[in-house]
């Protein structure tokens, strides 16, 4: 009995690390700007996908929704804290729906199995990301207003970009997977 006590705290004790670790890698994704064409790629969506591929849904949202909560809370760890503000005020501004995506990208990306072909690693992969992108650019239609060029806005210049990291998590997901086992 005291074997399987002392296993269950190991593992709450690893999924508390990973979730905290989690975040502060999204923490430095965020602040992480690689000058691409025509704005700045981050690397949170590449982190986000990683968290669901590598520790599955639970510990994957449970490290995306502290993130979020800490920025809600006023810690500068959006992309653009606290140049351009912080907490609550940020968060509910133009990248609201993309924040609120990296949930459900997390959760889809959990999903993918080991036995996945390339293929369908990146048909789900693609899923999960564009469910970042529809839920932000509805968002940014309400904010911005529907008459605006919102997919050119907050689609299009980063298309490129996530497909190049959609490509490079399809080729580390077998990798990635076998951290499952790490929890």
């Amino acid at each position: 009995m005291e074997l399987i006590k002392q296993n269950l705290q190991s593992k709450v004790i690893k999924s508390l690390l990973v979730i905290i670790l989690g975040s502060v890698a999204l923490t430095i994704s965020a602040k992480i700007k690689i000058p691409f064409y025509p704005v700045p790629m981050t690397m949170q969506t590449f982190v986000v996908l990683l968290l669901g591929l590598s520790f599955g849904y639970k510990i994957g949202l449970s490290a995306v929704s502290l993130y979020l909560l800490e920025g809600i809370a006023g810690l500068p760890v959006f992309s653009n804290s606290p140049e351009r503000g912080i907490g609550l005020a940020y968060f509910t501004g133009p990248t609201m729906g993309y924040l609120i995506g990296f949930l459900s990208a997390c959760y889809l990306a959990s999903f993918i199995k080991l036995n996945d072909n390339f293929f369908e690693i990146f048909a789900k992969l693609i899923f999960a990301v564009s469910t970042i992108y529809i839920l932000g650019v509805i968002w940014l239609g309400f904010l911005i207003g529907w008459e605006k060029p919102i997919f050119s806005l907050g689609v299009a210049p980063f298309l490129l970009a996530e497909t190049f990291k959609v490509l490079l998590l399809s080729l580390l997901v077998k990798k990635l997977i076998k951290f499952k086992n790490f929890i």
